[in-house]
């Protein structure tokens, strides 16, 4: 009771007001829900890890299911868990002994405060780290190397303990998610086989500390977000990209190249508009306003963000933004949208784009729809710039772009000096000594980092503790402007004593006169001793965007835009050819009969949306290895010019893949349904005339840059009508096997037509492998009355997706 009153009492005999004690009674309050919520969930991974078949049969949320769940091409390896089970005694014992060896005695050097340091209890319990899934790369990489993805999923019951001066210290309970890439190079033809092991993560593993004792204050509001990102970012500076880990296996290997490898190439984001976003702003709760929207990108560890365009739900921006790609396949482009407000931003939609069909298509301009929310595009150009070795690609760009990037590896320095140097104008001065307290401090071996500065942007190194002769070996890169001009200028900096323990200057211009625009060597510092140098290794490389192959069949939303296929509407009895609002029809030049190139400002349009009206536009949709063969049409359907005026052209391809349409109900009178299914377009349904009855027009094709099956409904003809007031067609699309409501797909209502035009575009976001065992339910409905007795489905197809290449897509009757 006195424990429980006491502050009460103490409150009130100081006079403070009531206010305070309601302050910390919440903070209090918010401290025990976030304990308890860290347990639960601490619990409930438990769960998972002891039984994860039971686990996955309950129905556990997606993000807890292992990776071999979602993605066919990562291998569940229950061998390897296994071994780890069994070995991981033995490793907590080497830990352990590790702590108190090695661990220990570091800690304790590194301050006079932590000379007490002693660890207590040191436990790595009976839970070990378990892989959820690997995932090899054979194709895109060297053949002499191994790259491997492993899913890391650590929950542990370690309990570490550790007082320091009599304050007890302690972890218990650790969660840790993330993928760990794995590279083994170079392979040898004698043992060990592999010359050196390579581990980085390549994106900031998820890591949640359960703290024990008065480490437990970490968890309290506010605070304990700065500690898990403190934490985090800790983690980031060693073992996330571009930071590695590498342990060579075989003596006198130089493992310079493989530590810091050149980067793969570059990434140029044109973060141009956006249209239809969420409003989430509201005035008293109710009025709907407009929104302030932003957009953070991401590659990696770099971010950056783009300004806000106020109260604006279609804000323009044209941004640009450059990243360095240092592992492809495994780096993506995430793009958030967020709407500004002064308390708390709102998330708008996000974008995930795989970098490795970016660096194939070398340049993609495309409208792409935003996730996880309502309504929205994002209209993005991706260019990728290779590194190369050419000076003549180093001219100046006169949009103030990037073309050239240049790496810096940071090796050591030797020889810096003791003292205390202070230099003004030039010149260089001993700063006087009056203490002696700080006349110790100057005996001490400096603390020194490194400020490498290239125009206007400059980057720290880590800071080498008590040595003149100091080891960073990291890795640097700056954008270059213009090589001939610009200069990287480098100052290593005291820690303690915030003073320049040298300098210099090195022109660009100098890596330009090496064939390779290499240097390797020692440079002179100034302002230091006389015999004090930094090493340093300096590769200048050209940015330079190549030209896409016109032969190669482009992935994702660009996949179809090698050649049109023409759809004709009917217009009295003329036929003529009409355009959607974005993919527009070029016109037809005088003397080729095959149509002009499209024009650059609407080949990268994404969206194929247009309006729903009796007159819409006919898509004139892409499709790849198109030509001119009319001959090539199946013979059953007859020549072109047979025709009649009121059909629309067949598109052809070079070969004609297999089709099923289903008939219409009047050739087939006896049966009381139109839904069928044909294997083969084999039973030839005519009414008279020289058309089959009843056909739709699809155009299906596999956008792997969004990760989504793109299905365009152009329209239908010849549909038999099923009462004497006319039809009113729809068309309602499943992917089988999946026939939940939610998933269904509805075009809009075309009122009294039989040649009904839609040009409405559907999604399925599914894996390329999941697609590939699917099946494409389409159906064409008549939009009856309620209570009316008028056939309601006027013909049916399903189209086997496993036997269609949805890369390049395919577009036909």
């Amino acid at each position: 009771a006195l424990l429980w009153l006491g502050p009460v009492y103490l409150a009130g005999d100081l006079g403070l007001s009531g206010s305070w004690l309601l302050l910390a009674l919440a903070l209090w309050l918010c401290w025990g829900l976030n304990r308890r919520g860290k347990r639960d969930r601490l619990a409930a991974a438990f769960a998972l890890l002891e039984d994860e078949r039971e686990a996955v049969c309950r129905g556990l949320a997606a993000r807890h299911l292992p990776a071999w769940v979602h993605f066919p091409d990562v291998e569940r390896v229950e061998w390897l868990n296994k071994v780890l089970i069994q070995a991981w005694p033995y490793f907590g014992t080497i830990m352990e002994k590790t702590f108190k060896e090695i661990l220990e005695p570091k800690i304790r050097a590194k301050s006079v405060h932590l000379k007490t340091c002693t660890f207590t209890k040191i436990h790595f319990g009976e839970k070990c780290p378990r892989i959820n899934g690997i995932k090899a790369y054979t194709k895109e990489i060297d053949r002499r190397q191994v790259t491997l993805d492993l899913q890391i999923c650590y929950i542990g019951d370690c309990e570490i303990h550790m007082d320091i001066s009599k304050f007890n210290l302690g972890v218990k309970g650790v969660q840790l998610y993330g993928t760990l890439r794995v590279i083994l190079e170079p392979l040898l033809t004698d043992a060990p086989f592999v010359g050196a092991v390579t581990l980085f993560f390549m994106q900031k593993p998820h890591l949640e500390i359960n703290w024990a004792g008065m480490s437990n204050l970490l968890d309290v509001p506010g605070i304990n977000v700065m500690s898990d990102s403190l934490i985090q970012d800790f983690i980031a500076a060693r073992l996330v990209l571009p930071n590695r880990i590498t342990v060579p296996l075989k003596k006198n290997m130089n493992i310079a190249h493989l530590r810091f490898p050149v980067p793969k190439g570059v990434i140029r984001v044109h973060l141009l508009e956006a249209e239809n976003l969420v409003q989430k702003d509201n005035f008293l709760g109710a009025i709907r306003g407009k929104s302030d929207p932003y957009a953070l990108l991401r590659v990696g560890t770099v971010q950056y963000r783009s300004k806000t365009v106020s109260r604006d739900l279609n804000p323009i921006w044209n941004e640009t933004f450059e990243f360095v790609v240092h592992e492809v396949p495994g780096q993506d482009l995430e793009v958030d949208l967020y709407d500004e407000d002064p308390d708390k931003d709102d998330f708008m939609g996000s974008l995930l784009i795989s970098l490795v069909d970016v660096m194939n298509d070398r340049t993609v301009d495309e409208w792409f729809p935003l996730s996880k929310t309502t309504s929205g595009h994002l209209h993005l150009k991706l260019e990728w710039l290779s590194l190369v070795n050419n000076q003549e690609k180093l001219h100046e760009d006169k949009k103030g772009l990037s073309t050239a990037i240049l790496i810096v590896y940071l090796d050591s320095a030797f020889n810096l000096p003791k003292n205390h140097f202070e230099y003004s104008n030039g010149e260089c001065g001993t700063k006087k000594i009056k203490n002696n307290k700080y006349l110790k401090k100057m005996e001490r071996e400096p603390s020194s980092f490194v400020l490498l500065t290239v125009g206007n942007k400059t980057q720290k190194s880590k800071t080498c503790n008590f040595s003149k002769d100091p080891t960073w070996g990291q890795a640097f890169t700056f954008f270059v402007h213009s090589a001939h001009s610009q200069s990287l200028h480098i100052e290593i900096k005291d820690k303690e004593r915030d003073s320049a323990l040298g300098t210099s200057v090195v022109c660009l211009s100098h890596l330009l006169k090496d064939p390779s625009m290499t240097l390797d060597q020692r440079f002179q510092l100034d302002h230091s001793s006389s015999d004090s140098f930094i090493k340093m290794k300096l590769v200048l490389r050209a940015l330079n965007v190549e030209e896409p192959d016109p032969q190669r069949v482009k992935t994702g939303v660009s996949a179809s835009k090698l050649g049109p296929v023409c759809v004709t509407e009917k217009a009295g009895n003329l036929q003529k050819f009409s355009s959607p609002q974005v993919s527009k029809v070029p016109p037809m030049s005088k003397d080729s009969a095959a149509p002009e190139s499209l024009p650059k400002k609407d080949s990268g349009g994404e969206d194929l949306d247009t309006k729903d009206s009796s007159g819409a536009p006919v898509p004139c949709e892409t499709v790849s290895d198109l030509d001119d063969a009319e001959g090539k049409q199946n013979p059953e359907h007859g020549p072109p010019s047979a025709l009649p005026s009121g059909a629309a052209a067949m598109p052809t391809l070079p070969v004609l893949q297999e089709m099923r349409v289903a008939p219409s109900v009047t050739s087939l009178g006896s049966l009381p349904s139109s839904c069928f299914e044909l294997s083969s377009s084999n039973l030839d349904i005519h009414n008279g005339t020289e058309m089959p009855l009843g056909e739709i027009q699809l155009t299906v094709r596999y956008a792997s840059i969004r990760q989504s099956l793109v299905v365009l409904v152009n329209g239908c003809r010849n549909l038999v009508p099923s009462s004497n007031r006319g039809v009113d067609p729809y068309v309602r699309i499943y992917l089988l096997p999946d026939r939940r409501w939610t998933s269904r797909k509805k075009t809009s209502v075309k009122k009294k037509t039989l040649n009904p035009q839609y040009d409405e575009k559907f999604e399925f976001f599914e894996s390329l492998e999941n697609v590939k065992k699917r099946t494409l339910d389409i159906a064409v409905k008549n939009s009856r009355p309620f209570i009316s007795q008028e056939r309601k489905e006027l013909g049916k197809v399903r189209i086997d997706l496993s036997r269609e290449d949805l890369i390049k897509g395919f577009a036909q009757w």
